[in-house]
């Protein structure tokens, strides 16, 4: 996502969402779980949601009823209401327009449907109307004359074949064409479109166009990525919604919506933390047996892929076997991985040093292994092992400082080191009671006035469960 997108985000105050293959897969009817979470974190940041969409209001379906949205833009703008029913705005087809359009299809052999407030019906059923409609509108009655009962908004056409249909210029100087399926067209006001529906909504609120995030994937959506100050279209969009769009997202499947917010800024990301739920987590397990002890470690190839390579490489063809922890620091950490037993030793599989893999959902937390370096770029074999026992953080003064509060509680209560955070790459996390005490025991080893063990302590042997 580019500069200018991401600055246009910051004056966004109201969000409005296609329904059809945006929230929801029209086929199946999925619709992501990261969904409920948008709508409660824009609201939560004080962002106005809404869903414009050419359904009716019988047809937003009631999973996204349910997520309270403020506004309901339908009918592609014909009616419009707010999150208590109240009416923002309103505007029938006139009778003698349905009319005169009921009768012209009925002598173009065209069948149609009627769309009202409260209801929709169908002229006839086919395959082919089936196939159209009932992923929108299952089990509409036929009633040809539903325009007898209440006010209709909006009409339709269904096309046997694909016709090159046109209104007749009667119709036409007041209704037009809005195609949705290859066999059917909406019949609306000519001068309707959600984008009316949605600058309604806008002027309620005081609102102007450059403070209107959409998100659409359809021909009715080109108006109001028109009006909008900032547009995304789906991943499976159509080509003419994509180029109007300031932005292209994944699909409906692959979480798009969430993910373009979180580009933009108007959501947090979701982080998960796999330190602190490692029986969730899959991957490779080092058991790196010293003479004080083995401890289990598992690792995070996910997250730091590199690190993670260069540690199995070096452990599978014994490089570590014999090596010692020469450098043991008591409440901070143990350090090892160099063959020279110096500190100034040590190699990498990829004959050079290489880059940090920092991650955001990683820390330096108690029982954590992350590389040792000499600065920015600089891994080579070297690790260490946090063994800080905690005491000395406050969970409050490091949530200010921008660490997450699980994080921040984890530092407070168990320990670690986060003033290593970002400056060394964490890869792995002991995993087990046993680990630790291992960890403390060698911690606690006597040490010189340079922090190297009186008496050594040596990694036997690595062995790598994948």
């Amino acid at each position: 996502m580019n500069t200018k997108t991401k600055y246009k985000a910051k004056k966004i105050k109201i969000v409005f969402f296609d329904i059809d293959d945006t929230l929801r897969v029209k086929d199946t009817g999925f619709i992501p779980a990261s969904i409920e979470r948008v709508f409660r974190d824009l609201k939560k940041a004080g962002i106005k949601v809404g869903i414009a969409t050419g359904r009716s209001p019988l047809g937003v379906v009631p999973e996204l009823r349910a997520l309270k949205p403020d506004y309901l833009v339908t009918i592609n703008g014909a009616y419009v209401e707010d999150a208590k029913g109240e009416v923002v705005f309103s505007q029938p087809i006139p009778e003698a327009q349905v009319q005169a359009y009921k009768d012209w299809a009925a002598n173009q052999e065209v069948a149609y449907g009627l769309v009202g407030k409260v209801q929709a019906s169908l002229s006839k059923r086919s395959p082919l109307i089936n196939e159209a409609i009932d992923v929108v509108y299952p089990g509409l009655e036929i009633d040809p004359d539903l325009d007898q009962k209440e006010a209709i908004y909006q009409m339709w056409t269904f096309e046997e074949g694909e016709q090159d249909l046109a209104l007749p210029e009667e119709l036409a100087k007041n209704l037009r064409l809005v195609r949705w399926h290859t066999n059917s067209c909406d019949v609306v006001i000519k001068d309707m479109s959600k984008a009316v529906g949605v600058k309604k909504v806008l002027e309620s609120l005081n609102l102007k166009l450059e403070n209107l995030l959409v998100f659409g994937d359809g021909l009715n959506d080109l108006e109001v990525f028109d009006l909008a100050g900032l547009a995304v279209a789906m991943g499976g969009a159509l080509d003419s919604v994509k180029d109007k769009a300031d932005f292209v997202t994944k699909s409906v499947e692959e979480n798009g919506i969430e993910h373009a917010l979180v580009e933009m800024g108007l959501i947090p990301k979701l982080l998960n933390f796999p330190q602190l739920d490692l029986e969730k987590v899959e991957g490779p397990v080092a058991s790196m047996e010293t003479n004080q002890g083995t401890m289990k470690i598992k690792l995070f190839p996910d997250h730091a892929p590199k690190t993670v390579a260069n540690f199995l490489g070096l452990a599978k063809e014994g490089y570590y076997e014999g090596v010692t922890f020469h450098r043991i620091i008591e409440d901070f950490m143990i350090q090892g991985g160099d063959p020279s037993g110096t500190g100034m030793g040590g190699e990498s599989i990829y004959g050079s040093e290489f880059e940090d893999e920092f991650h955001e959902e990683l820390y330096n937390l108690r029982g954590a292994l992350s590389m040792a370096n000499a600065g920015p770029h600089t891994n080579g074999s070297q690790f260490f092992i946090v063994q800080n026992t905690g005491g000395t953080y406050n969970k409050k003064e490091l949530v200010r400082g921008g660490w997450p509060a699980p994080i921040a509680e984890y530092y407070a209560e168990t320990g670690g080191t986060p003033h290593l955070d970002r400056r060394h790459t964490v890869f792995g996390q002991l995993m087990d009671p046993t680990s630790f005490e291992v960890l403390d025991k060698i911690a606690h080893v006597e040490v010189d006035m340079m922090d190297k063990p009186l008496e050594p302590v040596i990694i036997l042997k690595i062995e790598v469960e994948e």
